[in-house]
Parts: C-alpha cells; structure tokens; sequence
C-alpha cells in the first residue's frame, strides 16, 4: 500500500521501466489494475520505520530497512508482527520522498474501501508513473 497513489502505480508498472505504454501494462492476469482508496480506523498506530527511535528500539538499522532483499526485510516485518505491531509505515526504496504502508490481517476490522479507480492510459497519476518510469506514451 502506498499513501500517495503515484507510488502505487509505480510499484506496479516498474518491471514496464524504459518500455512503451501499451494496453497489456494495465493488466494483470487478465483483469484491469485499478486504485483502490481504504479508510484506515485513525486508531490503529502504525510503526513508523523511518523514526530512529522506533529503529534503535528494535535493533533495526536503516539501511536493513530500506532495501528490496525480501530475505531481509520479511524477517525483520514477522518479527514487528509477533511483537503486536498493527502496521509499518516505511519510505519507497524507489522514491524516498513517498510513504509505504504495510498492514497485517489483525488491522482488516478497521479498513473500510472508499473507493476504485481503474487505471487509464489518459490518467494523469498513470502518466506522472510512467514518466517517472521512463515509459514511453503508445
């Protein structure tokens, strides 16, 4: 999950980086990709993982934290969940500037759906993604 909606769709089209817009991009497994906006109960706290407190704390260092080795970094969430964290809230190893959020099943009582976009070549949140990503218009 990502806060802002440009960081999701790059995270889904980053494979696509440096190719050419074209309909098969949108899809995946044969359905349409689309955004999905989820409500979040203001109650449940999310461990930030880019405060140094909660780091040290926990015998976490940065540059652990922030990489894509899913050897490292799934060792590391399992460990946040059996200590009873709800969530994570960490920087894009993409772009440092946006917010991810990682959710485990104890949070699914207090998400709500607000909404889905689908995505369209024409949207500007898709082109802002492709052309961070380098994807050429078709």
């Amino acid at each position: 999950m990502a806060i802002e909606p440009v960081a999701a769709i790059v995270e889904q089209l980053a494979r696509f980086r440096g190719s050419v817009m074209v309909p098969q991009i949108l899809l995946r497994r044969g359905l349409p990709l689309a955004l999905a906006a989820i409500d979040l109960d203001d109650r449940v706290a999310l461990l930030d993982l880019d405060d140094p407190r909660v780091l040290a704390a926990r015998g976490l260092r940065p540059s652990h934290v922030a990489t894509r080795q899913r050897s490292v970094t799934q060792p590391q969430a399992l460990a946040l969940y059996r200590m009873g964290a709800s969530g994570l809230r960490w920087w894009s190893t993409f772009e440092s500037l946006w917010t991810n959020v990682t959710l485990f099943d104890r949070v699914a009582p207090r998400l709500r759906l607000a909404g889905v976009t689908a995505l369209t070549a024409e949207g500007a949140t898709l082109r802002e993604a492709a052309e961070l990503l380098g994807i050429a218009p078709a």
